[in-house]
Formats: C-alpha cells, sequence, structure tokens
C-alpha cells in the first residue's frame, strides 16, 4: 500500500505498508511528483510501516522516474520519516544529510506526535 495524502498547501502526508510491485510504485510516484507540484519549502510525514523490499521492476520503476524525483527533492524542505525500523530512519537521515536544503528526521511510530511538532518547527 502507497497512499499519498495532501494535508494543505505545502505538506504532504505518505503512507506505505507491505509489499510495493511494479504498477503500484509507477502509478503512486506519478501521483507524488503531481500532487507536490508546486510546493515550496513543503513539509513531508513519511510514515513507513512492515516494509517488505520492492520487486526489481518496481525499483526499476523508481530508476526511470530518478529526474522527476531530484526536482521533487527541491520541493521539500523537512521530512519527518516515522518507521518501525530503525534502518529506514537511519538511511533516511543519511539521505537528508546528502540533498542541501531538506532535513530528514527519523522518527520512531510511538514518536508520532514529536514528528508533526518538528515539521511545524
Amino acid at each position: 500500500m502507497f497512499n499519498i495524502n495532501i494535508k494543505d498547501a505545502n505538506r504532504l502526508d505518505i503512507e506505505i505498508k507491505g509489499k510495493i510491485d511494479a504498477e503500484e510504485m509507477a502509478s503512486a510516484l506519478d501521483d507524488l511528483i503531481e500532487q507536490s507540484e508546486g510546493m515550496i519549502g513543503g513539509k513531508m510525514l513519511y510514515r513507513i510501516e512492515d516494509l517488505h523490499l520492492p520487486s526489481f521492476r518496481a525499483l526499476g520503476v523508481e530508476l526511470t522516474k530518478i529526474p522527476s524525483l531530484l526536482k521533487l527533492i527541491g520541493r521539500f524542505d523537512r521530512v519527518a520519516l516515522v518507521a518501525d525500523k530503525a534502518w529506514l530512519r537511519v538511511a533516511g537521515e543519511i539521505e537528508g544529510a546528502l540533498f542541501p536544503g531538506m532535513k530528514i528526521k527519523g522518527f520512531e511510530p510511538a514518536e508520532l506526535t514529536e514528528a508533526e511538532a518538528w515539521l511545524t518547527g
């Protein structure tokens, strides 16, 4: 499952659970790119639970969209990553360090309130 919700004009909430196949990945990334269009200094609450590694086809879909995804990254300055696995939180924070102007901070699921507060701070 890959859900994207517009919280307000400058905020997206993303929720990923379980396994993602190529078709779902393509549709979700297209939606993400479209729904974030025009955002500047955006905020994202990114929740990941019970993630199964995507199929090779799904990863291939993601690779074909790298140019659009790089533009998308520039639309956000804060991403709160709420994940049930520590390695996802650490990987997210490392990714945030690679992109100037964007901060990614990892939170455990029990820290959802803190994640929301950090996004607005």
